[in-house]
């Protein structure tokens, strides 16, 4: 293990947690960075979506692309089980899983894989994906006692990408309060303008206003903005019938 290697691996990943960054490029590093830091011969990753939905996220080579996706599509194999479980799996022998994962294990073979290691995209009790590292020429990926490494690795990537997640969680969240709290003054002046041109309390005018919504199924903004765009003159009378 080159270890000064291994230190720039992990400062360019913790660097995302303070800096802006792109996630897309973040996983694709972390799969060819896994294969060149523990000698793995290819990796592949997938990652929940929001509906917890796996998909691949990123691969190192079109043999390890295949894998993943063959996973996905079959619903069997190292990965899977990894996720299901937040556990590692190891195999050192592909040919002796026949029974375990009859599919992918031959599939994996025929892309000419030897062993397969998967690790869990974890942060305390809530896994997102799997980081799968492959071998072409060992029975492990990577040596036993480098295991605990590539783990702390797929660790910090996982911060990285949660940190994301939640970024753009709150993000979305204020956007979302800021267009409610925008609707909410224009429904009151609507109400007011409506209340004036009628001649009627302002709850008489939220009323018609939440009818003409339903009867239209229609946003209570997109009929309060009616409202104030409407000829101030015009027949107002007509929102009376709206029910």
């Amino acid at each position: 293990m080159d270890n000064e290697k291994l230190a720039r691996v992990f400062v360019s990943v913790a660097d995302t947690l303070v800096d802006d960054f792109d996630v897309v490029d973040l996983l694709f590093n972390l799969v060819t960075r896994s294969v060149d830091l523990f000698g793995a011969s290819a990796a592949g990753l997938l990652l929940s979506d929001e509906d917890g939905v796996l998909r691949v996220a990123s691969a190192s080579s079109a043999g390890a692309r295949v894998l993943e996706l063959f996973q996905i599509q079959h619903q069997e194999g190292p990965c899977l089980d990894c996720f299901r479980s937040g556990r590692p799996v190891r195999t050192e022998r592909l040919d002796h899983e026949v029974t375990r994962w009859p599919t992918f294990a031959s599939v994996a073979r025929e892309q000419g894989f030897v062993g397969v290691l998967a690790l869990p995209m974890r942060l305390r009790g809530q896994v997102i994906g799997a980081l799968n590292l492959l071998s072409e020429h060992s029975s492990l990926p990577i040596a036993p006692d480098e295991i605990p490494l590539a783990q702390a690795l797929a660790d910090v990537a996982t911060i990285a990408i949660m940190q994301d997640r939640l970024a753009r969680s709150r993000e979305l969240l204020a956007e979302q309060l800021q267009a409610a709290l925008n609707s909410r003054v224009v429904i009151e002046q609507a109400k007011g303008a409506l209340a004036t041109r009628l001649g009627i309390d302002q709850d008489a005018a939220f009323a018609l206003i939440r009818a003409r919504s339903r009867s239209r199924r229609r946003k209570l903004v997109d009929v309060a903005e009616e409202v104030i765009s409407t000829d101030p003159d015009g027949d107002w009378g007509r929102f009376r019938q709206l029910r």
